[in-house]
């Protein structure tokens, strides 16, 4: 097990009693690849953490998920250190870091990445949304694809929808330079169908499947926190200077989208806490990078509110409205937010 490749996993985890353990137990099934997972929890008020101790203690017995889109085998009762640990029996290690406060995703990752660049026994650091399940074959791609001569910044795979695993979500993403709008390479084409992408077709790697390398890591640094949700992976790829993006052909992730935030879906729109954080992050992300495009982001923000409040949805338009000008956020938005964590959402200004 000692010559097995090893990969670092950072996990970031917010209210995630009801995934996390489908997420952990399909990474720890991973064959090939030695794990150091280290996942960070935000201050979660629904019992994750009291979930994962119980699992780590042999008290609770995960059953995977009904719709696990791959075969996993079933857990054996088992007893775990959440301290770094070996799992026994295993290539795997678990660590557990509590912040006592929800700081956003960056702060999240950012806190996993510190903990992980301190053992060099890994150079390529894997962050995973923890409402996702990989297939055991999936983290040994990710640990030994292939890495340009000069090395490489990001590196990401294929992202399909959990419940419909036919389906791609995203295969890279991309920005609209006028506007700063993302999009998803090849979203919702069969997978079974679509071939991988040009790895000149992507302008960044999805947060919820991407790998950095060491290299990356120490050159650039840690993730921009003042986005506290979206946008930060977009900013982030944009500084990667002459280290390339790269695509791993081997390497599937399955993702309930928008489970913890309500993110949107092919059958759902977004919730307006996510389109408030979404359209802010878009804007400031133009004012630090693109500033010219301003007036261009701006008039899609106008467009995207009048198309919503036509079909309905007033308060999802006045969200994006507020957004996209840096307005304070309706109370109901605030609201899904403790006192500690709304001081860091909306205290914190962009440099």
């Amino acid at each position: 097990m000692s010559d097995l490749p090893r990969l670092g996993v950072a996990l970031v985890a917010f209210n995630s009693a009801d995934v996390i353990l489908d997420c952990l137990e399909s990474l720890l099934a991973s064959e090939g690849v030695g794990l150091d997972i280290v996942l960070v929890d935000n201050a979660s008020d629904d019992g994750t953490v009291a979930l994962l101790r119980d699992w780590a203690a042999g008290r609770h017995i995960h059953v995977a998920a009904a719709d696990c889109p791959f075969a996993l085998p079933p857990t054996p009762p088992r007893a775990l250190a959440l301290d770094g640990s070996p799992v026994a029996g295993l290539a795997h290690r678990l660590t557990l870091v509590e912040t006592g406060v929800n700081g956003g995703f960056a702060a999240g990752v950012n806190a996993a990445l510190a903990v992980l660049a301190r053992d060099s026994r890994s150079d390529r650091f894997w962050v995973l949304n923890p409402d996702s399940m990989v297939p055991p074959g999936t983290a040994a791609a990710f640990a030994t694809c292939p890495a340009p001569p000069g090395g490489f910044a990001l590196m990401g795979g294929r992202v399909l929808y959990l419940e419909t695993p036919e389906l791609i979500q995203i295969d890279g993403g991309t920005i609209n330079r006028r506007t700063g709008v993302t999009g998803n390479l090849n979203l919702g084409q069969r997978h079974d169908e679509t071939p991988p992408p040009a790895a000149g077709a992507m302008d960044f790697i999805t947060g919820a499947s991407m790998v950095a390398s060491r290299r990356f890591y120490e050159t650039r640094g840690p993730m921009e926190e003042d986005y506290f949700l979206y946008y930060e992976e977009v900013d982030w790829a944009l500084g990667r200077g002459d280290l390339p993006l790269v695509y791993c052909p081997g390497a599937l992730v399955y993702h309930r989208a928008g489970t913890a935030i309500g993110s949107p879906t092919l059958g759902r729109p977004a919730s307006p806490f996510s389109l408030y954080f979404k359209h802010r992050g878009r804007l400031r992300f133009l004012r630090r990078h693109r500033p010219a495009a301003l007036p261009g982001g701006l008039l899609y923000s106008a467009a995207k509110a009048a198309q919503l409040a036509l079909k309905g949805y007033p308060r999802e338009a006045w969200t994006i409205l507020t957004a996209s000008l840096d307005l304070p956020a309706s109370a109901a938005i605030r609201s899904r937010l403790g006192p500690a964590a709304a001081a860091r959402a909306f205290g914190r200004k962009p440099r």
